[in-house]
């Protein structure tokens, strides 16, 4: 999978797309060097960064939770740098927390921020090299650091380096253009010192050679043998320079003369014919093929127009589903409340806790009747004392009044 994201990505920025990280990291390890980044980490006791050492690639050693750790420390340094107070982190703080609030440090900086905090939980990738490059560049800003623009070093005319008065050129010149580029052949070059030495000892002899012809005693089959001996060290190699805009102007009329034969060599009136013909075929192919399943198109179009009406039914009695399984839904509501009812009614019908109720207050009843009975009594036969005590009150009064006085002399 990962594999496929780096491939998508590759097809959306370009082959060099995977790349960039490279080129960012090291133009933030420059950055940070300008602004002696090494204070701060001597402070935490960590290593130097190396040249890509928040560069994500499976090709790389990394450790995520020092990385992570690495970054969030130079963040915050960049930002006080920057001139905005920003508390140091620490190993145990959220990493959720702290990358949210880098990231809003950096949109105060009026950076846009189009990528989510999770982006930077590995503490390494490009959207690491990102955050940490704008910050750099802020407080480089803050610090009033400027980059300018390299200076070139003047170079001299063609005309002084090439022609002497008398139009000819020099030796000394000649030497400097025949300077050998570095290479493993270097040793099989043609050496011009040793040339110049001896084309003056020619001169030489030939002042003091006699006047009578040399006949050469070499045999040919040997003079031919040591030529293909010594022919691979007679190579010279005249270097180009770089900025020699005249070999740059060569080189592009070949390029443009090379690409203008083969665009010529490419258009072939076979080839057009050729695919002019099969394109024909193709048409006529196809217009038969039509032709042949036209019964089979004129069928399958009834068939799409009774598959669309079948359908649109399919939906109204979808529809009419819909509203029978809400009434069904509702009757089934009212069904659930009405069993609820009858349960409560049966249950409290079944239930003989009234039942008990009313004969424990039938027996108190009775035993409250009987305490009454006997007060009753009681009263009764108090009462009926009470009659009879006045009843032998009364006749004894009677009695009393029936005596006869006493005679008055008696």
């Amino acid at each position: 999978m990962a594999d496929d994201g780096r491939r998508g990505e590759e097809d959306e920025r370009g082959p060099g797309g995977v790349h960039h990280q490279f080129v960012l990291m090291e133009n933030l390890l420059e950055k940070l060097k300008l602004m002696n980044y090494e204070e701060v980490l001597e402070k935490h006791n960590m290593k130097y960064l190396s040249r890509h050492y928040f560069v994500s690639s499976p090709y790389l050693s990394s450790n995520t939770g020092e990385q992570f750790f690495m970054f969030t420390i130079i963040a915050a340094w960049l930002i006080n740098k920057a001139g905005r107070t920003f508390t140091q982190p620490q190993e145990d703080d959220e990493p959720n927390a702290t990358m949210a609030n880098i990231l809003a440090e950096l949109r105060a900086f009026g950076v846009k921020v189009d990528f989510p905090p999770s982006k930077l939980k590995s503490g390494s990738g490009e959207y690491v090299c990102v955050v940490l490059d704008r910050l750099a560049e802020e407080a480089l800003r803050r610090t009033g650091f400027t980059l300018r623009r390299p200076i070139y070093p003047t170079e001299t005319t063609e005309e002084e380096s090439v022609l002497e008065d008398n139009g000819e050129l020099t030796l000394s010149k000649i030497e400097e253009e025949l300077i050998e580029e570095p290479d493993d052949e270097e040793e099989n070059m043609l050496d011009l010192e040793a040339l110049k030495l001896r084309t003056t000892h020619t001169e030489a002899d030939q002042s003091s050679k006699p006047d009578d012809i040399l006949e050469s005693t070499v045999d040919a089959a040997e003079w031919n043998l040591e030529v293909e001996r010594v022919l691979p060290q007679l190579k010279v190699s005249f270097s180009t320079e770089n900025k020699d805009w005249r070999s740059h102007m060569e080189q592009m009329h070949q390029h443009r003369d090379h690409i203008a034969s083969s665009q010529m060599e490419t258009k072939c009136d076979r080839l057009q014919q050729h695919i002019s013909k099969t394109m024909e075929k193709v048409y006529s192919r196809e217009k038969y093929i039509n032709n042949q399943l036209e019964h089979l198109i004129e069928e399958h179009r009834g068939a799409q127009a009774k598959l669309s009406e079948v359908t649109e039914q399919y939906q109204q009695a979808s529809g009419q589903v819909t509203e029978k399984t809400r009434v069904l839904a509702e009757i089934s509501e009212e069904l659930d409340r009405v069993k609820q009812e009858m349960e409560e009614k049966g249950s409290s019908m079944s239930n003989g806790a009234p039942v008990v109720k009313v004969k424990q207050s039938l027996t108190k009843l009775k035993q409250e009747i009987l305490q009454m009975d006997v007060r009753i009594g009681v009263y009764e036969h108090t009462l009926q004392q009470a009659k009879l005590k006045e009843k032998s009150n009364m006749t004894r009064d009677m009695h009393a009044t029936n005596i006869p006085e006493p005679a008055a002399g008696h």
